[in-house]
């Protein structure tokens, strides 16, 4: 995933009957597919099913078995509701016959209503920060350079976490920050953003869980157990935005992450929350992706 355009691309789905997509898969080495992928995917499936009218305002979903790259992934999906209001949509992933992943999603039609907002933390600019890849190769992540491949597409600047760069929060032992954009521009069509931010969405966020605990994230077994996002505001996925992680607990090998997503100016354009399984891999465990 060296350029947008293969990003683009790889979220064009094909229409193969009435509701139902096939979506590609990128040159891989990992043992499972990137789950912003499966998401971003997932969502525009969902998309092309409901009256343009309508915009997505969040999904929900839960990751059920680790994808396999050889082989496309389809896409089936359920009207659940469609109202004057909002519309809702239930999309299954398939691989082999079995379901991988599941995603609801929520549409609403545009409505002036009440506003406010959380402030933006202060912060450096992105030119301050650190290549996300880099750091993670300097920290021996030994599955740095296959995930650099997987976020080819995406300029990630790392701003530093609760161990390195950070300053010592009591109130939020665990959190990163960093800037995210894509590479290249992406053209007008704001479905186009909505679904890359989705894939990019998922880029390091169960990390922030490890960042309270001086652990190798590469010696760890980490999966996305489930992924939300809230859609708050328009906003450009090409243009940086400011991913603010926390990580409010950790337990019973199972770590929550909340993002929020800021842009330049200080816009709250999205909310994200992921829980993860995160816990010491064991002998014979296929890779940090992978759950038993």
């Amino acid at each position: 995933m060296n350029s947008t355009e293969e990003l683009v691309d790889l979220l064009d789905l094909e229409d193969i009957d009435v509701d139902l997509f096939r979506g590609g898969q990128p040159d891989s080495v990992r043992h499972r597919v990137y789950g912003g992928q499966v998401a971003a995917q997932a969502l525009v499936a969902g998309i092309r099913t409901a009256d343009p009218a309508y915009v997505v305002h969040s999904m929900h979903s839960y990751f059920l078995l680790g994808g396999d790259y050889a082989v496309p992934i389809v896409y089936d999906v359920e009207r659940i509701r469609d109202g004057r209001s909002f519309l809702t949509r239930r999309v299954v992933a398939r691989q082999h016959g079995r379901p991988i992943y599941y995603q609801t999603l929520n549409f609403q039609k545009p409505e002036e209503g009440y506003e406010h907002q959380d402030a933006m933390p202060e912060v450096g600019e992105p030119e301050s920060g650190f290549d996300l890849v880099e750091v993670m190769r300097r920290g021996g992540n030994d599955d740095a350079d296959a995930l650099g491949k997987e976020w080819g597409a995406l300029d990630v600047r790392w701003l530093g976490n609760s161990r390195h760069g950070l300053e010592p929060d009591p109130r939020h032992p665990s959190q990163a920050r960093m800037w995210v954009r894509l590479k290249e521009g992406l053209g007008d069509d704001p479905i186009v953003h909505t679904a890359a931010f989705t894939y990019a969405s998922d880029v390091s966020l169960l990390g922030s869980t490890l960042a309270a605990h001086e652990v190798n994230p590469a010696k760890t077994q980490m999966a996305s157990l489930d992924h939300s996002i809230w859609f708050h505001r328009p906003f450009r996925a090409d243009e940086w935005w400011l991913y603010d992680q926390v990580s409010p607990s950790a337990q019973g090998a199972r770590g929550l992450a909340l993002g929020r997503v800021f842009t330049q100016d200080g816009t709250l354009v999205a909310t994200v929350a992921q829980e993860g399984l995160i816990r010491p891999r064991r002998d014979g465990t296929k890779g940090p992706g992978l759950k038993d």
